[in-house]
Formats: C-alpha cells, structure tokens, sequence
C-alpha cells in the first residue's frame, strides 16, 4: 500500500473515531428565537443617506427565479424577509412569522404572522401571500433556482388570515434554515414577472428606482411592522466592479461603505486615517468546479493531481493577503457539521505528476478555466492556481467572461472545463450539499458524477431528526466528496468592509446579505 493511501486510511480512522467528540459539541445547538439585538446606536437621531458600492450589478430583482447572489446581497433583509430569518450569529429568528410549533412527529409546522405587516404596496400581509409564495416555489415552471427545497411540502393550508400550517412528506430537519434564505422570502399573493425589475416586499425599504449600469436606490418604508428602524432615509447601492474605481470612491467621499472588498483594497483603507475596515468569515465556499463530464476530469487520478498541485496557502495568502480560512470540504467551519480534511491533499507536485503520469498524461494537458467578471478575488484566485498547475503541466487558458454569460454558460449548460466560484453557505448540510446528491443530477458540477453510497447518504441526512445521527452523516459525505475529488475546495474568504469612521452598526452575516437596517452615520 502506497504511502499517501495508508496516511488517507489512518485520517479515516481518526475522523470516524472522533465522532463521538462533535456529538457532544453539537449537543446544545439548536434553534434560537428571539430578535435581532438592537444596537446602543438605537439612541442616535435617524436619518441620511447612505452609498453603498457593491461588486456585481444583479441580473433581475427577484430572488425567488434567479440564483445569482447578488440579488441577495441587495433585497433580502432589506427589501423582503421570511417567515424566520438569519441572524448575524448564524441562528434562526422570527422574522414574518413572531412563533411557530413544529408537531411531534417533525411533519407540521404551523406559523403565526405578525398581524398588521404591510408590502410596501400597502397591502396586508396575510396566509394567502405565503400560501403564494410557496406554492411558486414548489412549482420548477416558474424557474426557481432550488426546487429542491420545496419538494417536500405536501400541502400549505391557512388555518386563519394570521396562521398557516405546513405538511411536509417526510422529517425535514433543515425546512427552517431553508425558510431563512433569500429563495424564501414572502412575495405578494398574484405577484409575478414585475418583481424582477420592481420589488415588492414587507422589509424595512421599498424599492425607489433602479438605473441600469448605475445604482439602485432604496427608501425608508414608513409602515415598517418593526417600530424605530430603519435608521437611514435612503440607501443607494452603487455598482462599481473595479476595486481601485471602489477605493477611489471611497476616500473620495462618494460612498460611505465598499462591501466585499478586494484584499489589496483593504489593506489601503485599513492604513488610511478617517477609514476603518472590518472583517470576518462569511460561510463562502469558493471552489474550483471541476466539470466531471469532460475528459480528462473523468479520471479521478487527474481530479485528485489538480488537488496535489495547488498550494492553498499560497493561494490564500496571494488573493486575500491571508484574509481566508483554508476548507477540505464543501463547508465552512461556520457550520456545526464542518469537518477538516484539509489534510486530504497536502501540497505535493510530485505526487501530482505521477498521478497524471498513470491516467496517461505524463506531459499534462491545456483546458480552459473560466472566470466570472466582476468578481476580482476569483479572477486573483484562478491567475495564482494557473501557476501552480503550470508547474505540473496543467495548462490552463484563461477566459474571463461577464457575470450573466457565466450564469448562462457554466451555471445552467455546465459549459466549461474548470470555473472559480463562491457558493453562499445555507445553514444546514442538507441544502449546502444538495449539488452532489439525487435531487440535482444536472447540477453544474454534478453531471458525469455520482456516487449510490452518497445519494442514499444524502437522503438519510435530509430526512434523519436526529442532530448527532447527522453529525455523523454528514462527517461521512464530506469524505466521499473529498475522497473522489469532485470539486477543489479552496477557502472561506473573509468578507472585508470598508468605511468611513462616521458609518455604524453595520454586520457580517453568514448569509449572503449587506443588511443595512441598522446602519447610521454619525
């Protein structure tokens, strides 16, 4: 037995073994319910206008038809919400719904509404708008990104205008992380194809005006259900993709908050008086996606020499400046689940070249790596991984294509060789790795690939009530992913904010948000 199999063996035996150990860790996580903590700022008069440059530019405004974070970043929480909501610490609150009961048998799940919420349209919020909502969203012809997720809702039923009552087919430990993510957000009963240029929702600003190549401008909605927020009158995101176009904004005075910065950026902003820059893991796992259909990536020796060869360290510290946690697997350390196996495929090039030597690629081979536009951290990501694959005899072309050409190319026809991506963590195991299982056999990164032993994994975890039960599965299925080389995991970059000083009360969520509800100036 080679010397890289039994250290592989020996790491199994230690991960299965120490199980024990994350089911005493986890046996204290579960639900929390009670509301966002108001910031000491609450005291502080109302009032301003904030800017806001973000990255990327959204294709639509409707988070329910379209998977593209940046639609995320900018409505939820902001424009729309859920029945329950994510906090800054990762828990689940009431957010649309003030309490829910969950029945013995974890089938039913029945919300009480907060009565008098109003849409920004002025009408109601009652048991017909989330009847609605999910009702679309169970439905995969309105072209939700993650119809997956509603599969299992049998039936949605108001029992009265303020309660609704969920049957689901089967146990559904994460059904409430899955109410928290922007694809549950509440949208108005009848509410269709207008939501994606003109947002309606129940959060604390209503939609004002988009400009196309420009910004997007929100207002206070007046008839907010939570009294004293939000603090500002205004809230302009603006899109400026160039980081050094951002910092230049910044220090100038034209926007007050640059959002998910480039680590070269953040550096300057940190060292310049009057500025201050924040940061802290986001739950984002950016991957290189291996398209597992194509030759020579059906060979799992070539996927796991990719892993050989690339320093992640390296790769870490050139694109974030060591802003970034390092991930063997398709989770986060955020998560409760998380396990390390970053010790799978320590940097090691010549272990690399012999394994392409075997799969019949002695002298390498040239693919195409694509890489999304605006998104400056991939695009760092993918120069840094070119050079360390080069060394092996990996050549990579790189093709950088606009943000909507990459959703359509590699996101929805898996047209690609190998692509750089962040995908935004979901809370639980079950929706985070639904790519690799029985429900997504078209995923991008999934087709060419599959493995009988993790689907019925797969369906264990989504279906088993039992935390520690799922500690243990999910610790299997994060090896099996690993072990077969099914993707590269790269890191959890940190997310880094930068600010004027007179800018308060803004937070990183471990959702894919740029919550500004209450944010103040001074």
């Amino acid at each position: 037995m080679e010397r890289k199999d039994t250290a592989r063996l020996i790491g199994v035996a230690l991960l299965l073994g120490s199980l024990w150990l994350w089911s005493w860790l986890g046996s204290g996580v579960g639900v929390a319910v009670a509301s966002f903590s108001q910031p000491a700022a609450a005291a502080t008069a109302p009032g301003g206008r904030l800017v806001v440059a973000v990255p990327a530019e959204p294709p639509q405004l409707d988070p329910t038809t379209n998977a593209a974070a940046a639609i995320d970043q900018i409505v939820n929480h902001n424009i729309y919400e859920g029945l329950v909501m994510i906090d800054p610490e990762g828990n689940i609150v009431p957010g649309l719904a003030e309490s829910w009961e969950i029945s013995e048998d974890g089938l039913v799940y029945t919300f009480h509404l907060r009565p008098g919420v109003k849409f920004h349209d002025g009408h109601e919020l009652t048991a017909a708008d989330v009847i609605y909502t999910f009702e679309r969203n169970k439905d995969p012809a309105t072209g939700v990104p993650h119809p997956e997720y509603y599969e299992p809702i049998e039936s949605i039923e108001a029992l009265d205008d303020y309660t609704v009552q969920f049957t689901l087919s089967r146990v559904t430990p994460h059904f409430l992380a899955i109410l928290g993510l922007g694809d549950s957000i509440i949208l108005p009963a009848g509410a269709g194809e207008e939501l994606k240029s003109r947002p309606n929702g129940t959060g604390p600003f209503e939609f004002v005006e988009w400009v196309p190549g420009d910004h997007i401008t929100l207002a206070r909605f007046e008839d907010y259900w939570q009294e004293g927020i939000p603090y500002l009158d205004e809230v302009v995101f603006k899109f400026i993709p160039d980081p050094s176009a951002a910092l230049a904004a910044l220090l100038a005075g034209d926007v007050d908050i640059v959002v998910r910065m480039d680590a070269a950026v953040a550096l300057t902003v940190r060292e310049t008086p009057g500025f201050k820059v924040i940061s802290g893991p986001q739950n984002l796992v950016q991957i290189m996606a291996i398209n597992n259909a194509r030759e020579p990536f059906d060979d799992v020796r070539v996927r796991r020499a990719i892993a050989y060869a690339i320093n992640k360290e390296e790769v870490i510290q050139g694109s974030m400046f060591g802003w970034g946690t390092p991930i063997g697997s398709h989770l986060t350390p955020v998560s409760p689940y998380y396990i390390d196996l970053n010790w799978m495929y320590p940097y090691d090039p010549e272990r690399a070249k012999e394994l392409l030597a075997e799969a019949g690629y002695p002298d390498g081979f040239e693919v195409t790596l694509k890489l999304p536009q605006p998104y400056a951290l991939h695009i760092k990501t993918g120069e840094i991984i070119a050079d360390q694959l080069s060394r092996v005899g990996i050549r990579l072309k790189l093709e950088i294509i606009e943000w909507g050409r990459w959703l359509e190319e590699v996101y929805e026809n898996a047209d690609y060789d190998l692509t750089i991506i962040g995908h935004i963590g979901k809370m639980d195991p079950a929706a985070d790795l639904s790519g690799y299982g029985p429900e997504r056999p078209d995923y991008y990164f999934r087709r060419g690939w599959s493995n009988p032993y993790l689907d019925k994994l797969m369906e264990l975890g989504a279906t088993t009530a039992d935390f520690e039960e799922r500690l243990k599965i999910y610790a299997i299925v994060q090896y099996i992913i690993a072990e077969e080389a099914v993707n590269y995991f790269i890191q959890d970059p940190h997310q880094l904010v930068g600010m004027a000083e007179n800018v308060h009360g803004f937070e990183i969520f471990p959702i894919y948000v740029a919550d500004v509800t209450r944010v103040w100036k001074e």
